[in-house]
């Protein structure tokens, strides 16, 4: 057994907090279109808030227009969406390398009515999640070997001789992705024919790259002898089974030499209401590999009991690594027409908005869509440990032996929309208007001066006061204390049933 210890803390405990670039320390609520996986949604700064004690990220009926591109004709034009929602991201500011991940969340919305896609995840700190330019060729990479396959489609490849932007020559990197929950809601009556698994159901993913290029399953279908992944482990308590729904996307660009493969290795459980009444408590155990790559493994877990398990074993088939890179968390509620819509509704074609209220898409939109906003995704805490003396447990966005810093300032515009100077502004310290010490966060935190200006403590910052200077000091409250975790935490054994295709 290895004794842990908490790094980092956000338990969302003072109301009003804000997360506006510039705002705080830890985490960024983006401002901008998500032109990714068909979204429905603009994501709002002004979607996430502290409330009663909790981060609340609000999806709303909302309309925003916005810059689009058209890439036929190869002009911007403007473009308007009509679901307003919120994501909270730690891109830049707080990320690490191994590590236990636990969230406690209320999900969003009713349990029974498709349409939004919740999700808390990881992703690697050389992508930015929704600035597309800046995961192409190294998302979902994990992968650190040269071959010609592979050469032209991963950004920072093995086969590199030199180094540039501090990065070490002869190591492939990427931003892999560990998906702790997204979730799909719907009737449960719905029967999905391939699974045991009815909706609401609750998917974990590995999603890393290169993936397997040929014979590959059948989406909706279960893979064949062959075909996948082995020895991927499944929680017999959770009832979890592979997910046949989602294997992977393929990347293609002009060149086939530049288009590449990504595989999901995910697992579903089934969801009940009071998943999306109540807080339940969401892990992942992310241990990395050895330097020359092998070992390591990722296990999730839903209220203490076992989901899936990934270990470096199962993706010896491709080469691919548990991560080992740099990762920061996410928070968000997504919309999009993919995800719990009618699935190419006949006679549908006029729908081209869905927007509430229009006709032409009431064809195309889930029974009780509509009805279900405002939804309030509702996070009570975050907390991360890491292993005493582990040598495989770092901090920070940028350590030596996986630097990020100098590769983002020379590819900046990747990671900032059209127009912005910088992608991240320097956080502000004080300056919010207040009538008294309680505006700015309390004695502690900030008081009120004469000029009706929050003036922060060494201890806080933000234009109010309300966030932790520091990201490792437990908010407002004793820090959890230190437990003991078991490599395998509890026997596989009891908790899991074995998939060897």
């Amino acid at each position: 057994s290895r004794e842990y210890e908490i790094v980092f803390s956000d338990e969302f405990e003072l109301d009003g907090r804000t997360f506006k670039d510039g705002e705080d320390p830890k985490w960024t609520a983006i401002n901008k279109n998500d032109y990714t996986n068909k979204a429905l949604h603009f994501y709002h700064e002004d979607n996430a808030i502290t409330t009663n004690g909790v981060l609340n990220i609000t999806t709303e009926q909302k309309e925003n227009w916005y810059k689009a591109f058209d890439e036929e004709k190869e002009t911007f034009y403007s473009d308007r969406k009509y679901i307003q929602s919120g994501m909270l991201q730690g891109w830049n500011k707080f990320c690490f390398i191994g590590g236990v991940v636990e969230f406690s969340a209320k999900l969003p919305g009713d349990s029974q009515t498709g349409g939004l896609w919740p999700a808390l995840w990881l992703l690697g700190n050389l992508a930015r999640a929704s600035y597309v330019a800046s995961s192409d060729y190294v998302w979902p990479y994990s992968y650190n070997q040269c071959d010609a396959e592979n050469r032209g489609s991963q950004e920072i490849s093995a086969c590199d001789k030199v180094g540039h932007y501090g990065l070490a020559p002869g190591r492939g990197r990427g931003a892999p992705e560990i998906d702790i929950l997204e979730t799909m809601q719907g009737s449960s009556d719905q029967d999905l024919y391939v699974t045991n698994i009815r909706k609401p159901y609750l998917s974990t993913s590995l999603q890393v790259a290169p993936g397997i290029r040929t014979n590959r399953p059948n989406v909706g279908k279960m893979p064949q002898k062959g075909q996948w992944y082995t020895n991927m482990e499944f929680g017999n308590e959770t009832g979890a089974e592979l997910n046949p729904f989602f294997y992977g996307v393929t990347l293609r660009h002009q060149l086939e030499s530049q288009t590449y493969q990504s595989d999901a290795l995910s697992a579903n459980i089934g969801l009940s209401d009071t998943h999306f009444q109540n807080q339940h408590i969401y892990r992942v155990e992310w241990e990395p590999p050895q330097e020359d790559g092998t070992g390591g493994y990722v296990k999730w877990y839903v209220d203490g009991k076992a989901v899936l398990g990934v270990s470096g074993e199962s993706l010896k088939v491709t080469g691919a690594e548990i991560p080992s890179e740099p990762m920061y968390l996410l928070m968000n509620t997504a919309v999009s027409s993919n995800w719990g819509f009618p699935f190419e509704p006949p006679n549908c074609e006029d729908c081209k908005t869905y927007k509430c209220g229009d006709p032409a898409c009431l064809c195309g939109i889930p029974l009780g869509y509509c009805d279900n906003f405002p939804a309030n995704f509702e996070i009570d805490y975050i907390r991360v440990y890491q292993a005493v003396n582990e040598s495989r447990h770092f901090l920070g966005c940028s350590p030596e032996h996986r630097p990020t810093e100098r590769f983002i300032k020379g590819h900046a515009e990747k990671f900032m929309v059209d127009g912005e100077k910088q992608p991240l502004k320097p956080i502000q310290h004080g300056g919010a208007y207040c009538q008294s010490d309680s505006d700015c966060g309390g004695e502690d935190m900030g008081s009120c001066d004469p000029k009706n200006k929050c003036e922060c403590t060494d201890i806080a910052t933000g234009p109010a006061c309300l966030a932790q200077m520091s990201f490792y000091v437990h908010e407002a409250k004793a820090i959890p204390p230190k437990f003991q975790l078991s490599s395998i935490f509890i026997p596989n054994g009891l908790l899991f049933g074995i998939l060897s295709l």
